[in-house]
C-alpha cells in the first residue's frame, strides 16, 4: 500500500494538508511589510534568517476575508518552483500518513476558488481533508471571483 505524508492547517475552520515533502518549515512570525499595488493575496513581505519570503494570505486565495495581521501569524513555508513562499493559516494541525486509496478526487459540489486550490480530500477521523494544490495556493494572479 502506498502513503504519502501531509503537513495539516485550518483556515476558517477547514482542514486543509500539502504534502510533506514542499514544506519547508512552519512558524509563527508577526512582522509584515505591506506591499503597496501588489495583488489582495499578498498579506506582506518578511525577513526570515536573511531571506525575503512573500505571505500569501491563504483565506484570501479561498474567497475569504483577508486575516488580520496582528501579533504572532501562523506560516506554511513552501518550496516552490523559485523561492519559498509562505501561506498564511490560522492554525497548524499535525503530519498524518495517508494510504493513496483513501484519495478521492474533490465533489462536484465543491465551487468556487476553493474548486481551483483542491486536488482532493481524504477523510480522517470524524474529518475531511482538503488537499492543495501548492502552485495554484500561492499563485497570486489568478482570478479570485
Amino acid at each position: 500500500m502506498a502513503s504519502r505524508q501531509f503537513a495539516t492547517f485550518e483556515v476558517a475552520g477547514q482542514l486543509f494538508g500539502v504534502e510533506v515533502h514542499t514544506v519547508q518549515e512552519v512558524l509563527s512570525y508577526n512582522e509584515y511589510t505591506p506591499v503597496p499595488l501588489a495583488p489582495a493575496a499578498v498579506g506582506g513581505l518578511f525577513n526570515l534568517r536573511g531571506q525575503v519570503i512573500a505571505a500569501v494570505d491563504l483565506r484570501v486565495q479561498l474567497g475569504l476575508v483577508r486575516q488580520a495581521l496582528k501579533g504572532p501569524v501562523m506560516n506554511v513555508i513552501l518550496r516552490g518552483d523559485g523561492e519559498p513562499v509562505s501561506l498564511l493559516v490560522d492554525k497548524i494541525g499535525e503530519v498524518v500518513d495517508l494510504e493513496d486509496e483513501t484519495f478521492e478526487p474533490p465533489p462536484d459540489t465543491l465551487s468556487g476558488p476553493t474548486r481551483e486550490l483542491v486536488v482532493g480530500t481524504f477523510k480522517l477521523d470524524g474529518r475531511l481533508m482538503l488537499a492543495l494544490d501548492v502552485n495554484q495556493a500561492v499563485d497570486t494572479y489568478r482570478a479570485t471571483t
